[in-house]
């Protein structure tokens, strides 16, 4: 998989993390793999992890793809 590619996608992936945890969805922030978050920082601070892990995802996206 070229670099380009795996930065499109991690950027997708970056994107709907941001999306749905501001948007507060209830199928994802209910998940099994939201499950730990949410027990840890409760719905809220789950939120702002995932927010936080979307911008991170952002980041490293365009750090691929710049290099």
């Amino acid at each position: 998989m070229s670099a380009a590619v795996a930065a499109i996608l991690v950027l997708f992936a970056g994107l709907f993390s941001v999306f749905c945890a501001v948007k507060d969805y209830d199928w994802f922030m209910n998940s099994s793999r939201a499950w730990l978050f949410v027990k840890l920082f409760g719905r809220n601070g789950a939120r702002a992890f995932y927010v936080l892990l979307g911008l991170f995802l952002v980041g490293m996206s365009i750090f691929l793809f710049v290099r």
